[in-house]
């Protein structure tokens, strides 16, 4: 019994400085055992089937499908290079910089990726079928990400009319005109635009669905401005904040408005769409859909939410980028009301690298709101803040975006980098926006949350330093 004794207290003083080289040698200690050997039915299958297999699946947008160890395995290193460059799943902002808390993070954590490297380095070998977790359904339409992501089926849809893409055609602007079908006023707190078809993702840049109005002066934004001369006369400048009930990108998933905020939506007014479809090769038939989730009656917000395209260029259309080369430009936008800024979504062409956004406070501080450094032209990533996190800024602070280029062959994206590039809108071209939904505060509103948020951030160290 003795000697049992002293071998277990050995053991027990030993478990510790285990622990300890563990995690000095960058392994957790619950892994500690499964160091030596990561298999894909045990390890990696769970974690492709809960980050990956949305989209790699058969059919479906992804170049492959990572549902089998028979499909995966060819790609092992190829998946190993993605994970570690943070470009899969595209999840591209910046962890070190700016807001980190969001409401449809789908990033991997760093345990995760530790566990594909390990797979992918120990020789990517299968493991025993038993521990594969059971299969998920897989998607077979062109399904809702909202309703993935459990919100259930969108209240309406309002469709536009198709058009039919040949294989090798000059980029196309379709703007047609649709009806919203609602008999009474309705307030949406959560929109998602899709193509009408899978294949239609191939060909969609972007879709943009505008409110045509009706007697609703407050849907157009008035709390911006961007220096005289940038959007003309009066009558102009309503024209370009006309409201945009959401604007859609290849990649992108939905808008959800923060609690107590939305779009109201009357009836009898239209969406005006602004969709910009490239050929890929192929004839392909495909439109734009929205689907719209409202709030129940009596919980209809007080706040309305407006999207903002923050500009990341000085002076209009203005763009300059020679060829070979690197290029940067900035843009900057006063906010003319205590502001609450919703979601971040990076908007470039084939040539854009990098964006940061940057407040300016009025007492002449600044903060980084959030940073993409390895920005991806297929994937458009709405980074939709979390409530408790979303910033929020004074009147008179300045949003700073700053945009760098790559027009050198290192862009795999780049069509050819012996080409001059300037501002426009087909996909060639480039442009920079900052797509923000935004709510603006008056100062009892603002002081109010303010003082909410210095609450909550008291008590959790209250709360830390009894434990």
């Amino acid at each position: 019994m003795k000697t049992r004794w002293h071998v277990n207290a050995v053991g027990a003083m030993l478990s510790p400085l285990i622990v300890l080289f563990a995690q000095m040698a960058g392994a957790e200690p619950s892994n500690i055992a499964s160091q030596q050997q990561v298999t894909f039915s045990k390890d990696v299958a769970p974690i492709f089937q809960a980050k990956c297999q949305e989209c790699h699946q058969p059919n479906s947008i992804a170049p492959m499908s990572l549902i089998t160890y028979k499909e995966a395995r060819p790609w092992a290193r190829s998946i190993k290079e993605r994970v570690l460059t943070r470009q899969m799943p595209p999840w591209h902002i910046d962890r070190s910089v700016g807001v980190q808390k969001f409401k449809n993070d789908m990033s991997l954590t760093d345990a995760q990726v530790n566990t594909i490297v390990r797979w992918v380095d120990g020789g990517a070998v299968e493991g025993d079928s038993k521990d594969l977790p059971p299969p998920k359904p897989l998607v077979t339409d062109n399904e809702w990400k909202a309703v993935r992501d459990g919100f259930g089926q969108p209240d309406l849809i309002i469709r536009s009319p198709e058009f039919t893409m040949p294989a090798d055609h000059q980029d196309v602007w379709f703007r047609p005109m649709s009806d919203i079908p609602i008999n009474e006023p309705q307030w949406a707190k959560l929109v998602e635009i899709r193509p009408t078809n899978l294949k239609g993702r191939r060909i969609l840049h972007h879709s943009i669905a505008y409110l045509v109005l009706k007697d609703d002066p407050d849907a157009v934004s008035t709390g911006t401005a961007n220096g005289p001369g940038r959007r003309g006369d009066a009558g102009a400048d309503l024209v370009n904040r006309r409201p945009q009930l959401m604007e859609w990108a290849i990649g992108k998933g939905y808008d959800l408005f923060r609690p107590g905020t939305g779009k109201l939506i009357l009836p009898g007014e239209k969406i005006s769409w602004d969709q910009h479809i490239h050929a890929v090769g192929e004839e392909i038939t495909a439109g734009s859909e929205i689907g719209v989730w409202f709030y129940k009656k009596g919980e209809e917000p007080k706040k309305r939410s407006y999207l903002i395209g923050f500009t990341g260029l000085r002076q209009a259309q203005s763009l300059d980028i020679p060829p070979n080369s690197f290029a940067q430009t900035e843009g900057f936008t006063v906010l003319k009301e205590n502001t609450l800024i919703e979601n971040f979504q990076p908007h470039f062409h084939l040539r854009g690298k990098s964006m940061q956004v940057e407040a300016i406070l009025p007492d002449g501080g600044s903060q980084i709101v959030s940073y993409v450094g390895n920005f991806n032209f297929n994937w458009m990533t709405n980074y939709i803040y979390a409530d408790d996190a979303a910033p929020v800024f004074p009147k008179g602070t300045v949003i700073h975006v700053t945009a760098w280029y790559d027009n050198t062959k290192a862009n795999k994206n780049n069509p050819d980098p012996d080409q001059w590039v300037g501002y426009g809108d087909r996909t060639v071209d480039e442009m920079a926006h900052a797509w923000m939904n935004v709510v603006y505060l008056n100062d009892d509103e603002y002081k109010t949350l303010l003082a909410g948020r210095k609450g909550k951030v008291t008590q959790t160290a209250s709360e830390s330093n009894l434990q």
